[in-house]
């Protein structure tokens, strides 16, 4: 005989009775989730920390107001950082100077030259840094990375950049990593170049924790005139450019949500009006910077060619 079932019970389920409705478990809201990070790059931190009306044609506006033409000044230096890349990528025996004509004309650049003579004058400005750059290194010496990507989280931040040098040196407590910067502006450029450099600091803080090594030196290498600029960080000012580039982050992020909650975009974005509205991209999109006087593609090529300050 079937056994009775006991109180309580459903006998026709075979089961328990059905859980009352307010006893069913409540799904979690999104109190307390953490919000999602800052994907950045150098640039993209330092587009609006000059101009945030930059960064929004830039990264926000879809589509993005077409750019003006290209510059001159970053084909040469575009050129330059590759044919260093290049270098490095020989073999040992390889490394001597007079294979760098061959390199530089493989990576050279063509865009926004005035015309043929300021090219040609360029180029042989180019390979004159190089050579002179070439002869100071030890074609024996391997970096830990040449372009390499060193990326790290933050609470806020999903920082990722393309360093130009990683060298390893000795240091006070074993090898430590370096990062080099090559310059080919026609600015000199000094310690404190080096040391309020945010693209630098983070490289140097994201390094350390790629490669689990001290990494608290920059340098500055400009190729125009041969000098290096160098600061040795700490902890704590490693830790104030981070804090800054969270800043700008978070201020960032807060102008992108009025956007998105129907703020005016202007007002989200003010403009930064300054000397470097001649040079900016979307000069001509920008009621602002377009009231500025613009610059010819290749001025700044131009002045590369011009003595400087207390020359000839």
């Amino acid at each position: 005989m079937r056994r009775p079932s006991p109180p309580g019970r459903n006998s026709a389920a075979g089961g328990r009775a059905p859980r009352p409705r307010d006893a069913q478990p409540e799904q979690l809201g999104f109190e307390g989730m953490p919000e999602r990070l800052f994907v950045c790059t150098p640039s993209k931190l330092g587009a609006f920390e000059d101009c945030p009306r930059r960064y929004r044609y830039a990264y926000v506006d879809r589509p993005a107001p077409p750019k003006g033409p290209p510059w001159a000044h970053n084909s040469l230096g575009a050129s330059v950082h590759t044919a260093l890349k290049n270098w490095y990528a020989l073999p040992v025996d390889r490394r001597r100077p007079e294979v760098l004509p061959t390199l530089l004309k493989g990576t050279w650049v063509r865009e926004g030259y005035r015309d043929d003579e300021q090219e040609r004058a360029a180029y042989r400005r180019a390979l004159g840094w190089l050579e002179a750059y070439v002869d100071g290194l030890d074609p024996a010496d391997e970096p830990v990375g040449v372009e390499r990507v060193v990326a790290v989280k933050t609470g806020v931040l999903a920082f990722n950049g393309r360093t130009d040098r990683i060298d390893s040196r000795p240091g006070e407590q074993g090898s430590e990593l370096v990062i080099v910067d090559y310059k080919t502006g026609r600015t000199g450029l000094d310690a404190d170049d080096a040391r309020g450099s945010q693209a630098l600091a983070l490289y140097a803080y994201a390094a350390e924790r790629v490669f689990r090594r001290p990494c608290r030196r920059v340098e500055l290498h400009h190729l125009p005139t041969g000098t290096v600029a160098g600061h040795d960080h700490t902890t704590d000012s490693l830790a104030r450019h981070l804090s800054r580039a969270e800043g700008a982050a978070r201020d960032i992020m807060a102008a992108e949500r009025e956007v998105a909650d129907g703020a005016d975009p202007d007002a989200a974005f003010p403009t930064a009006p300054g000397p470097r509205c001649g040079w900016c991209d979307y000069r001509r999109a920008c009621p602002a910077g377009a009231q500025a006087p613009g610059k010819e593609p290749w001025a700044a090529v131009e002045r590369l060619a011009e003595p400087a300050a207390g020359e000839g």
